[in-house]
């Protein structure tokens, strides 16, 4: 994936709005506008950003698990299992 190719001046979106809409509908990659010569913005399909958030969501259940983990604040299988089934006969 060459993202050299993706990278363009805010005045080709000004241009070409919906030519970089199909696109980044179509292909799923990202577009980086650039103003005078800085990046300033990425441009995104919808379907792509959802599943970056949801990635990043899990990531950060993970983290929030591990700190547990080197916390030693644990819970055994049959705890949990009990919890559950006690949320679930309410």
């Amino acid at each position: 994936m060459e993202i050299v190719n993706d990278i363009k001046p805010v005045t080709y979106l000004k241009s070409r709005a919906a030519d970089v809409l199909k696109y980044i509908n179509e292909t799923h990659r990202p577009m980086i506008i650039t103003q005078n010569g800085e990046a300033k913005a990425v441009i995104q399909d919808p379907k792509s950003y959802q599943d970056m958030r949801n990635a990043l969501a899990i990531m950060k259940l993970l983290s929030f698990g591990e700190e547990d983990i080197r916390n030693g604040s644990l819970h055994s299988e049959e705890d949990i299992f009990k919890s559950v089934e006690e949320l679930l006969n309410k």
